[in-house]
């Protein structure tokens, strides 16, 4: 009997540490009397984040006689479960219900507010929006944290950055800061630090007029020429510039040619899936009859295509088409296709029968592994090769001086980016990832990136950046937004920064950035991927007057453009998408194919001498260095207007 009581009242404190914990739901008395064997009772039926301790507290009584009342509450209450409650046990004082939380004015000024749900605690609040418990607390006057009710509206003070979590190294002793006094210009500036007015401008691009407070960026060699300034120099900051990437010189225009001669192989090696598109029956399982699953053959449609081929039949009939273009200037083109998919069996037996020997061109593969095997062997037999999809990285380029990536890594559009935040630099910065693990290589990167460009063109502490890790909405339902609404400042302009590619973090990003328009400031920036995903409305882009580097641009008002369609048309019955693969083999094979009957293989040593009208882009292959392979820098940067138009927008010369 003495065990059977001490579980009773081990089972009576965990109720009572569990109400504590997870916050107590208003207990509302049953109206809803029965007489059971000459005894009356209450019958109340269990309601979400009811607890035996709040219930018991709601009528008045101890949770010992709820429990010998009603012996499986003992085990946990559900939801819908109904328990009795002796009448004559009801007392007047405590059945009475919880008093409701105290109004207080807003003040979204200052706050943001959060509704508590079932398990949440202070502590747990803390955490999730980077402010001390304390710091709650003492922003909820009068609060019982011991008894918070679930729907409790907690006061979160805001914070204009945060950056007390981010340790980032302070860069080289490159440049310092020089901060304007009252009656200072250019002039006087340039001439403490024995520079030109003109070297100061070259320094510190858009700055004709300093105002006070204004930082001006001093290389750090200049020491000043007046000694008397140098113990004024309290808010100089020693800072580093980041290292861009030049590309080599290009020609001033397009190159213009109008004859070719000569004759060239090329090697196609996509996923055609050839296998798969010839089989043209396929199984319909879809029919019951009699608890019985029919199975039927049914012939597929002429017009039927493997669905993991279209994007690269669409390439090849781009290629086809350019092919065609270069051969009624003279020029003789010869293409050898090969369906190479992701296993090295089939290529590796191509390369050793010869088949490539001869090759002047070879396009792709397109699986990373088949292309370090194919641009091995092309180093040795001198044969360039062109990568035309997206990878996950440039790392195959090292030590591959005969490789091209046609489409942009990730690393160039991260570097654009950075570059493009930087004309911000004075404004708050909302970092946003989905690294909770912080081992994310590219989310490392990206950050490092800014911080470095942001510390070039202001002082490293002036610097308001947060970062801010997603959880999806699924999560934490309505109080998703606020948690940025949080990171955001009332008082200055807001840079949203989406580092990721995943596309529930861009629309879910996107989506609470425009429910905030109306009280924040807000750009947005993210990765070129941004651009296609798909579930987003077209208007979201518009009203956050978005700017989005892409890899590609199409003029539908350039006669080339016009001429290409029509023969698409023509040609395959049909038209190509925007985002359709055809566009990426028309240019690559027209800009190769040109640029190697000009110039031979000067041409693939320095790929800048040669730049033709292309349709979509206008290829930048940057080399590292002379051992390694060459990258497409070339981005757009492409403004989405509040007139609803996407225009071209104009970038500042670095």
């Amino acid at each position: 009997m003495k065990i059977r009581q001490a579980e009773l009242v081990l089972l009576i404190l965990l109720f009572t540490i569990g109400s504590v914990v997870s916050g107590q739901v208003v207990v509302e008395r049953s109206g809803n009397k029965v007489v059971i064997s000459g005894v009356a009772y209450y019958i109340h039926p269990v309601k979400k984040g009811e607890t035996a301790y709040s219930i018991s507290k709601a009528y008045g009584i101890k949770v010992e006689e709820l429990v010998k009342e009603n012996p499986p509450a003992l085990y946990g209450l559900t939801e819908g479960q109904t328990l009795r409650i002796p009448v004559n046990s009801v007392t007047d004082a405590e059945s009475k219900p919880a008093p409701q939380p105290v109004k207080r004015q807003r003040d979204e000024v200052n706050f943001i507010y959060h509704t508590l749900n079932p398990g949440e605690t202070i502590y747990y609040l803390s955490k999730l929006y980077g402010v001390s418990d304390n710091e709650i607390i003492q922003s909820n006057p009068g609060m019982d944290i011991n008894k918070l009710s679930v729907g409790t509206e907690i006061a979160i003070p805001r914070r204009k950055f945060m950056s007390d979590r981010q340790k980032f190294d302070i860069p080289d002793k490159k440049y310092i800061y020089h901060k304007v006094q009252k009656g200072e210009s250019l002039g006087t500036i340039a001439q403490i630090y024995g520079l030109s007015v003109k070297e100061l401008r070259k320094e510190n691009r858009d700055l004709r007029f300093p105002q006070v407070g204004d930082y001006v960026r001093i290389p750090a060699a200049q020491a000043p020429v007046v000694q008397e300034v140098v113990a004024e120099k309290s808010d100089t900051i020693p800072i580093t510039p980041v290292e861009v990437v030049k590309p080599a010189g290009k020609p001033a225009g397009y190159t213009k040619f109008t004859k070719l001669t000569g004759s060239l192989d090329v090697a196609v090696m996509l996923p055609f899936f050839f296998k798969e598109n010839a089989d043209r029956i396929e199984i319909d399982s879809s029919r019951m009859i009699k608890g019985k699953r029919i199975y039927k053959e049914i012939k597929r449609p002429d017009d039927w295509i493997y669905p993991g081929s279209i994007d690269f039949v669409e390439m090849y009939e781009g290629i086809l088409l350019a092919a065609d273009t270069l051969r009624s200037l003279g020029l003789d083109v010869n293409l050898f296709t090969y369906d190479i998919k992701s296993d090295t069996n089939e290529l590796t037996n191509i390369i050793t029968s010869g088949k490539l020997a001869d090759m002047d061109l070879i396009i792709g593969p397109v699986y990373s592994n088949n292309l370090a095997i194919v641009s091995a062997y092309a180093r040795e037999a001198g044969i360039p090769v062109v990568s035309p999809v997206p990878l996950y990285n440039n790392s195959v380029l090292s030590g591959n001086p005969n490789l091209f990536i046609a489409n942009s890594s990730l690393e160039v559009a991260q570097k654009a980016l950075a570059r493009k935040i930087s004309e911000f630099a004075d404004h708050n910065f909302v970092f946003i990832h989905a690294d909770s693990l912080d081992a994310d290589e590219d989310v490392k990167r990206f950050r490092s990136m800014i911080i470095t460009e942001l510390s070039a063109w202001m002082p490293f502490e002036e610097i308001k950046f947060r970062e801010l890790l997603f959880f999806s909405r699924s999560k934490f339902d309505n109080d998703s937004i606020n948690r940025l609404g949080h990171a955001l400042s009332n008082q200055a302009e807001n840079v949203v920064i989406i580092a990721s590619e995943d596309p529930p973090v861009i629309s879910e990003t996107i989506m609470d950035v425009h429910g905030l328009l109306k009280k924040n400031n807000v750009k947005v920036f993210g990765y070129p991927i941004l651009r296609e995903i798909d579930n987003l409305e077209p208007r979201y882009f518009f009203d956050l007057d978005m700017l989005l580097y892409s890899t590609f641009w199409i003029d539908y008002e350039q006669n080339d453009v016009k001429q290409f369609n029509s023969d698409f048309r023509n040609k395959f019955m049909t038209e190509p998408s925007e985002k359709s693969f055809a566009w990426q083999g028309y240019d690559i094979a027209y800009y190769f194919l040109s640029g190697l009957a000009l110039n031979g293989k000067d041409f693939i040593k320095d790929p800048s001498i040669h730049r033709p009208d292309l349709l979509h882009t206008d290829f930048d292959f940057v080399s590292k260095s002379s051992q390694d392979g060459f990258e497409n820098q070339k981005l757009y940067l492409i403004h989405f207007t509040k007139e609803f138009d996407v225009t071209l927008a104009e970038e500042k010369k670095q």
